[in-house]
């Protein structure tokens, strides 16, 4: 018989936000804000806190995963909001 030897192995994937990545992404935001901006032209925060006043279809961009995660509840919102 022979003896095997090997290692485990994990992947991790780290993905690192710099300046200016939250523009290169869709967010999620609450359904109520979305409206409210189309007709005030008021700012809406996304889950992962940034503040903007949408602008751009957001199906020609991949989703943030900061905003994914807490979507998934896999972490708190950062919008105000319980």
């Amino acid at each position: 018989m022979s003896e095997q030897t090997g290692s485990l192995l994990e992947e991790v994937t780290v993905e690192q936000v710099e300046p200016g990545d939250h523009e290169r992404y869709s967010h999620y935001v609450r359904k109520e804000k979305i409206v409210e901006s189309a007709v005030m032209g008021t700012p809406v925060i996304a889950l992962c806190g940034k503040v903007w006043v949408p602008n751009r279809d957001p199906q020609k961009f991949p989703v943030c995963p900061e905003c994914q995660e807490i979507y998934d509840g896999l972490r708190e919102p950062q919008d105000g909001k319980e």
